[in-house]
């Protein structure tokens, strides 16, 4: 029908734009594993992406949402310390800008909580583990073997944490580019 041609004639008219369509749902899935929201991912990734800083208004044309919920994603960004608030001469409106150096920081906090959370469920593990031994002589029981596993398991994600929190620290002291 006229629909679908009027839809290829839109992504051909800017085959670059379906290219930042993709990279933004890319990206802001990875957010999303965090605890930001859909709306406060692509807002997100959108400033991280957008060389300019960005008015709400620019924010929900380039987003196609709200303008009221472009302000409560701005404020959760804010709240996370992702974006910040810059004053540009002759602008009235509020203008925002993705900090990129505080993109680490955010995964580096990530990183590290969960590492503690690993932490935690390492040592309850391991205590239970003390108990069952204390009840059965033997250590070769089922769920001795069991408890293990989970530790050993428990011990690999840290190791892949701890290897994300070298790779954040070399990459943050490398120069941006601008």
């Amino acid at each position: 029908g006229g629909n679908t041609s009027m839809l290829y004639y839109e992504a051909h008219d800017n085959p670059l734009e379906e290219f930042n369509n993709r990279i933004i749902s890319e990206f802001s899935k990875t957010l999303e594993m965090f605890a930001l929201n859909k709306t406060e991912s692509q807002l997100f990734v959108t400033l991280f992406l957008h060389d300019a800083p960005m008015t709400l208004d620019e924010m929900k044309d380039e987003l196609g949402k709200s303008k009221t919920s472009m302000s409560t994603a701005t404020r959760t960004l804010l709240d996370f310390n992702l974006i910040e608030r810059v004053w540009r001469k002759g602008v009235r409106k509020d203008l925002y800008l993705a900090k990129r150096d505080m993109y680490y920081q955010f995964m580096k906090a990530y990183v590290k909580s969960w590492l503690e959370a690993l932490d935690r469920q390492v040592n309850s593990l391991e205590s239970i583990r003390t108990e069952l031994d204390q009840i059965t002589d033997n250590g070769e029981d089922i769920y001795h073997h069991k408890i293990t596993e989970a530790i050993n398991f428990h011990h690999s994600l840290e190791e892949v944490f701890l290897n994300i929190e070298d790779m954040h620290d070399n990459s943050y002291h490398r120069p941006s580019k601008k």
